[in-house]
């Protein structure tokens, strides 16, 4: 697991062409914490891969997932957070006007 949560790591911070200092900087994390990490491939605590996931504007869920990432923006979470308190008579009307 210490390969594939740091190889990970290491993916999504070229996809985005990002730097330790960038993530360090979206994810509150000091830049030390960062490259303990990446250059001494230690296994980030979960409550520092959490920062590290947040900094990314990503849940764990979404890191651990296989396949493609989508990006949790605040437009995404505001949707996804109303969309649970919906009925289905109100979900399916949301659906048909995204189908239109």
């Amino acid at each position: 697991m210490t390969m594939d949560t740091n190889a990970k790591l290491n993916q999504i911070l070229k996809e985005r062409g990002w730097t330790t200092y960038k993530l360090s900087a979206e994810s509150g994390l000091s830049h030390t914490t960062l490259a303990n990490v990446f250059r001494r491939n230690t296994v980030p605590s979960i409550s520092t891969l959490e920062k590290i996931c947040a900094g990314f504007g990503i849940t764990l869920s979404q890191f651990f997932a296989e396949g493609e990432m989508v990006e949790m923006t605040p437009e995404l979470k505001q949707f996804f957070d109303k969309w649970i308190t919906l009925t289905k008579e109100q979900k399916d009307a949301v659906l048909k006007i995204m189908d239109a």
